[in-house]
């Protein structure tokens, strides 16, 4: 008799909304994963992939209940059980890693506490025993420095360290089953690339079942033994990775697949004037020890960068989590302090303090790496949209406002109609698009992208792409793209700059480097990120 499958999912309808009245996140959804192997859950912002996972361990947000249907997981029934059998299950038996780490990691407490506290809520009593594995696990998942992170707060350490730290909690008690909610999102290439081998390593060792949901093809392709694909919260396709990629039969899934960063970027015009530019900029933190609290020595975050950044263009900056990416972003635009020149418009803004910064912030404008982190729950999306209008524009009226929001909105691609609800009812990638929407609300003359498409899927990203171009066309924009995905880099970007550990690599035209790029570490980052796609069509993890 053949083996029961590990988890398996059978007419799952959720909704959200008053009883009676309901609207469907997913409906009468179907699916099966075996034990040891890879089921990718994919689809467009919005789909209900995270609201199906979230079900398995009834974590939906406040308001969602589960309609209809059944989860077995190693053949016990969860729609109904109690909370004490889902507390033992969660963490241990089935775990987690969330799309988002900075909401999900505990800002008051140091990543061995946070780690060390699943362990020991699943039974090691030990102290010692603790410590000496959380270190371990964040050896396994690369953290550099592992043993000196442990006592870092999750504010600390760049996006994908602290994605990192996600996914350490996560194998922490060796589940069976692994709920992984686009965890490679904050990761550079090569870690990336790094973080997958290790995902496929640990289950042939330990037998792990991945529900793996992502919006990255390229993954998927790398990852999974079988995949569904989602549309408006029904599975519309689902089958063995080989063929789906092969031979997909729904026009949604071809789209999907059809669905790739296209185009290039317009030659960098290098007589257009200069918009934004830095000498020798460093931005050095402090480390402090002794009863004293005296400076010992510095974390060089950014390290002498020198650039220029001319009206109409992208430059595109590269490299490594915790390379200096961000950072280098908020120095740019007075966010962090810094020290070396910052000219704006010819003008240096090194010194100038917030009153002075003030009526320069409509022109200098940011999208932040964690749309959600960076939206206030408490304030309704045209609220968020509207404030910097309000303090920037006080003689528009709020007829006027609302107007400038909804282009805003629907420049972006969201529906206008939807401007007074909050951040939470929105997916990750929408969210993202209302950040975006943010930004150009004020008609700046530069935007610095942290990130930009992170969160949205390939189709999304695809139509964002041409969105940036054609807003710098007709507006122009002048981008600062900070990215670890070097397809859209190449779509968009005419100038790059590589960063590691603060310091610039190689810098220059973005197609001459795309095409020979001269330095190791470069030629490491592109193989990466393109070999990453070249993988083959399907992964047997068992």
């Amino acid at each position: 008799m053949a083996e029961a499958p590990l988890l398996e999912i059978s007419g799952l309808s959720v909704g959200f909304g008053p009883a009676g009245r309901e609207v469907l996140a997913v409906e009468n959804a179907s699916l099966t994963l075996e034990r040891g192997k890879t089921l990718g859950l994919v689809g467009e912002s919005g789909s209900g992939k995270s609201v199906t996972a979230l079900s398995i361990v009834r974590l939906m947000a406040p308001g969602a209940k589960i309609l209809a249907g059944t989860i077995h997981f190693q053949g016990q029934e969860l729609t109904k059980a109690s909370e004490s059998v889902l507390r033992n299950l969660r963490g241990a038996r089935i775990s987690m890693v969330f799309q988002e780490p900075m909401t999900s990691l505990n800002p008051l407490h140091k990543i061995e506490r946070q780690i060390g506290e699943i362990l020991a809520i699943h039974g090691m009593s030990s102290g010692e025993k603790r410590r000496a594995r959380v270190l371990a696990l964040l050896r396994e998942v690369g953290l550099q420095n592992a043993e000196s992170r442990m006592n870092a707060y999750p504010h600390e350490l760049s996006g994908g360290q602290r994605q990192r730290v996600m996914i350490a909690m996560a194998l922490a008690n060796r589940p069976d089953l692994l709920i992984a909610d686009e965890p490679t999102t904050a990761l550079d290439v090569t870690v990336q690339a790094q973080i997958l081998d290790l995902l496929r390593d640990l289950q042939a060792r330990y037998g792990m079942a991945i529900l793996f949901i992502t919006h990255d093809l390229g993954i998927v392709r790398r990852m999974a033994d079988e995949v569904a694909v989602m549309r408006k919260g029904l599975i519309v396709e689902t089958g063995p990775a080989t063929r789906i990629f092969n031979a997909p039969q729904h026009e949604y899934t071809q789209m999907l697949l059809a669905a790739e960063p296209k185009g290039a970027a317009p030659p960098a015009d290098a007589h257009a004037p200069e918009v934004l530019a830095a000498q020798d900029l460093r931005v050095w933190f402090p480390i402090k020890s002794g009863f004293w609290r005296r400076t010992t020595s510095y974390v060089k975050a950014v390290d002498g960068v020198s650039l220029v950044l001319r009206k109409g263009q992208t430059l595109a900056v590269v490299g490594e989590s915790g390379s200096g990416k961000t950072t280098l972003g908020l120095a740019l635009l007075r966010l962090i302090r810094s020290k070396g020149p910052i000219l704006y418009l010819g003008k240096n803004i090194d010194g100038f303090g917030a009153r002075e910064m003030r009526p320069l912030r409509r022109h200098l404008q940011i999208v932040f790496q964690d749309p959600y982190g960076s939206l206030s729950p408490r304030m309704s999306v045209a609220e968020i949209v509207e404030e910097g209008l309000v303090i920037q524009n006080k003689g528009l009226s709020a007829a006027e406002r609302r107007a400038v929001v909804a282009k805003s909105l629907a420049d972006t691609g969201l529906d206008p109609a939807t401007m007074d609800r909050y951040p939470h009812e929105f997916s990750g990638g929408q969210r993202q698009r209302i950040a975006i929407a943010r930004a150009l609300a004020l008609d700046p003359d530069v935007i610095v992208l942290d990130e930009p498409t992170s969160a949205l899927d390939r189709s999304v990203q695809a139509q964002m792409i041409d969105l940036l171009r054609d807003l710098q066309e007709r507006r122009g924009l002048s981008y600062l793209f900070i990215s670890h995905d070097l397809k859209v880099v190449k779509a968009l970007a005419s100038q790059i700059i590589v960063l590691r550990d603060g310091k610039i690599v190689e810098q220059g035209d973005a197609t001459e480097i795309f095409a020979n790029p001269r330095e190791k570490y470069t030629q490491e980052l592109f193989a990466a990120a393109f070999d990453l796609a070249a993988e083959p069509e399907t992964a047997s993890a068992s």
